[in-house]
């Protein structure tokens, strides 16, 4: 695949030099065959023309391209997938995140990536301030940030919120995320095969062990492909000292199975 094949040398680069926005479209050029994301890149080179300050991106990205929060079909894969979002101008806060902050870099505007719990906002840096770019790129305080926090996880006030839920996260993290997100939608439709591209990607990021692993073969065993589920938790077992043990026995329970 070769989406894959690009997105592995991108995640073998060192962290700061990653371009996200190549690595997200990577993503979507994994799940819609075809699409080539330089096209888009050029997309994003175009938005970011002429952006002075962060006033202008915002009525740039929310008012005179009308980019949204995808509030009716959230679970929608296309909502995961930057090309998509780009060509609707509906996105979900992880890949509206990655649009903002990415139009920002090329515009010489930072934004940092800020993963909150159960909503990703883009932070200012150098203010207590953070850009929802879900909800047409509003700004919010740290009281704001809250309430989204408490509306999209359902916590109560027992839990205390603070800055230490709006941390700073780097591109693997964001890209973890979203292969995750896309793990969700794609396990719900029990779609072997989206899963299996998905379980590779998301194999290729540093901070892989041996639960993607398991996913892996559990994404082939979807798919009927018990022998070379099988193949894939044993060679993985070798490098995975912490977990090879579990992998070896889940590699002969699905041996068992083509018995």
């Amino acid at each position: 695949m070769e989406a894959l094949g690009r997105f592995a040398q991108l995640a073998a680069l060192p962290e700061p030099s990653i371009d996200l926005a190549e690595a997200a479209l990577l993503i979507g050029a994994a799940g819609d065959p075809g699409i080539e994301p330089s096209r888009w890149l050029a997309e994003l080179d175009g938005y970011a023309a002429r952006l002075a300050d962060l006033g202008a991106l915002r009525h740039r990205l929310f008012v005179e391209l009308g980019f949204r929060g995808d509030t009716r079909n959230y679970y929608d894969a296309e909502n995961s997938f930057l090309h998509r979002v780009i060509a609707r101008r509906l996105g979900i806060p992880i890949t509206l995140s990655v649009l903002a902050i990415e139009v920002g870099r090329r515009a010489g505007i930072a934004l940092d990536p800020v993963g909150m719990p159960g909503h990703f906002l883009v932070g200012v840096p150098g203010e207590d301030a953070w850009l929802d770019a879900f909800a047409g790129g509003e700004l919010l305080d740290l009281a704001g940030c809250e309430a989204r926090f408490r509306a999209s996880t359902g916590t109560g006030p027992d839990v205390a919120f603070g800055p230490h839920l709006l941390p700073v996260v780097g591109p693997f993290s964001v890209l973890s995320r979203m292969l995750a997100n896309l793990g969700v939608v794609y396990q719900v439709l029990h779609s072997g095969t989206d899963l299996e591209w998905v379980t590779r990607m998301r194999l290729e990021l540093p901070d892989a062990g041996t639960a993607e692993v398991l996913a892996l073969a559990s994404a082939l065993e979807l798919q009927g492909k018990f022998l070379e589920a099988a193949r894939e938790l044993e060679d993985r077992a070798a490098s995975e000292p912490q977990g090879g043990e579990e992998l070896r026995r889940a590699a002969l329970r699905l041996r068992s199975r083509f018995n």
